[in-house]
């Protein structure tokens, strides 16, 4: 094979995708010691690595949840000494292993869901120099900008007679769709394309200052290919996507202002955030967030990795990852940002308020924390230690017999739920301390629970022993034991993840991803008795169902 010869592409348009886009760039000529490729097969190794790898380890392959990616990593010790590490000196043949199997510390296997080629591939690819994907101007987002329906002809009353407040919105992540689920009936009442691997949805919700008309009504997807999507739930199915924008190239996260008038969208590449009006889809501002980490050091590929609306007041909470500091920006005035830093920890990833919507719990991964902040004061409250790599995803909080209100989380690094108190006015001896913590089989990306369910409910997706990637784990409030293992599925290549109760906490609805064949409308959601933990019904012909969110308890902020 030999090597791609360095050259300039024209720029090929933002509706063409990422891996177009990153085509924009010079390709770089490689040195003779490193392997060689194909700028074919470069390109199709450029989209696979960012479709499956860049999330955690970076655009320009850095490192963060996972480890940098770079030919040469250089270390210094304390007193000089420099040690050079890196995919070269991992080498093909180990690198492609890693990439099939796994690893133990929460990096889940990619056998079975690529090929041996695109395996093959891979492992070349990141022993070279990675290229620097482009800029987005706020004109750029402009333009691709589609409104399918006018507000002006949005109806004032849902059309299709449904209770909409107990309707699901399921992220089905490979085929860039949302499928919309009454959660009454168990019909898929449709599959709206979206952007690419929806990464989270988020809706306007109940605010305590100035609050949104029908909170839950709106929802707002982000893709991982940067695109934004409006939904109104009071449509008819065939009309419910009203409105789109692409705000990056590469996305995790979304939130709607308190008062519904903005929409706010943070960015991977380019590390920024976009304020969009959250009625018309225009994108207002951007405001890029690279700067200066905790640790004093210039870092370009600061991500935006998760948005949150406070409840009581009117901010945003931004977790700028590498920076390891929450932003809290205030919309009050987007001509006028003003903004409060928060320095905390590396590297920010995701979190949830605890029950009284004042404090927030983020999880920082490669420190192995939670991290707490004061959303009134704007500082810093408390950093739990916990065990390695924390994800909460939505979070769970619940009232444990000892310690009280206690918030809860699983770790992509461990099979662990780690479990704090969270309530400082009536608990304080507890507050932001270990209460206890459950082994569990293995690793997992989500717990998960509802205030009238006795039970605390943990996946463990991560874990590369099939019958524990496809097994849940349920957990008793009351004793924090593990009362029940129950096994979603057998079917090779599929595995369960991620849980959301109904409107009323009577069902729990859980995911089995068939990641092997994402791109087929063989995935299921099971639906479970919340009380008797038997399984009631199988909704099926769904394809690579995740994230699933019912539209009651989003909008009411039920974890």
């Amino acid at each position: 094979m030999t090597a791609p010869n360095a050259k300039t592409a024209r720029a090929a348009g933002l509706g063409l995708g990422f891996s177009l886009l990153l085509s924009t760039v010079a390709l770089p000529v490689f040195a003779q010691d490193r392997p060689t490729m194909t700028e074919e097969a470069f390109e199709g190794a450029k989209q696979t690595y960012f479709e499956q790898c860049a999330g955690c380890h970076g655009v320009l392959r850095k490192g963060a949840t996972g480890k940098p990616l770079l030919p040469e990593v250089k270390t210094k010790a304390a007193d000089g000494t420099e040690t050079v590490t890196g995919t070269l000196k991992l080498g093909q043949d180990r690198l492609e292993r890693i990439i099939a199997y796994g690893t133990e510390g929460g990096m889940n296997n990619f056998d079975g869901i690529l090929s041996e080629e695109k395996i093959r591939d891979l492992a070349t690819y990141i022993q070279l120099d990675p290229p620097k994907p482009p800029e987005m101007s706020l004109a750029q987002m402009k333009e691709t900008r589609k409104v399918y329906i006018e507000p002006k002809d949005y109806p004032t009353e849902p059309l299709h007679g449904r209770n909409w407040e107990n309707f699901f919105v399921v992220i089905e992540r490979d085929v860039g769709k949302v499928a919309v689920i009454d959660g009454d009936t168990k019909e898929v009442l449709v599959h709206i394309p979206t952007g690419y691997a929806v990464h989270v949805l988020k809706a306007s919700e109940h605010h305590s200052i100035d609050e949104p008309e029908n909170p839950g009504r709106f929802w707002y997807t982000m893709g991982r290919d940067g695109k934004m999507t409006k939904i109104d739930l009071w449509q008819k199915p065939e009309n419910m996507l009203v409105a789109e924008v692409k705000i990056a190239y590469d996305a995790r996260d979304v939130a709607v202002s308190g008062d519904g008038k903005y929409v706010i969208g943070g960015g991977y590449w380019p590390p920024h955030f976009a304020i969009v009006d959250a009625e018309t889809m225009e994108p207002k501002k951007v405001v890029s967030t690279r700067g200066v980490n905790v640790d004093g050091e210039y870092v370009e590929e600061a991500r935006v990795a998760a948005i949150y609306t406070t409840p009581h007041e009117p901010t945003w909470l931004v977790a700028v990852k590498e920076l390891g500091q929450i932003w809290q920006v205030d919309y009050s005035d987007i001509d006028n940002l003003r903004i409060d830093k928060i320095d905390n920890s590396k590297y920010l990833h995701d979190g949830f308020f605890d029950p009284t919507g004042r404090y927030f719990q983020i999880a920082a991964n490669a420190s192995n924390q939670m991290v707490v902040i004061d959303s009134k004061t704007r500082k810093l409250e408390a950093i739990i230690d916990v065990k390695s790599k924390p994800h909460p995803g939505p979070g769970a909080n619940w009232v444990d017999p000892n310690c009280g209100p206690v918030g809860g989380t699983t770790h992509l690094g461990t099979g662990f739920v780690t479990v704090w108190g969270n309530d400082p006015e009536g608990h304080p001896d507890n507050a932001w301390k270990i209460c206890y913590e459950v082994e569990t089989d293995g690793p997992g990306l989500f717990v998960r629970t509802h205030p009238n369910s006795k039970y605390v409910w943990a996946d463990q997706t991560l874990h590369p022993e099939p019958e524990i990637q496809q097994s849940v784990q349920v957990i008793d409030k009351a004793t924090g034991e593990i009362v029940k293992t129950i096994q979603l599925t057998e079917t090779e290549g599929s595995v369960a993840v991620h849980f959301e109760f109904n409107q009323d906490g009577t069902e729990v609805w859980a995911s089995v991803w068939n990641r092997s064949d994402s791109k087929t409308d063989n995935g299921e959601i099971v639906v479970f008795d919340a009380e008797t933990l038997e399984e009631k019904y199988r909704i099926k012909g769904l394809f690579a169902p995740t994230g699933k969110f019912n539209v009651y308890n989003r909008s009411n902020h039920k974890t």
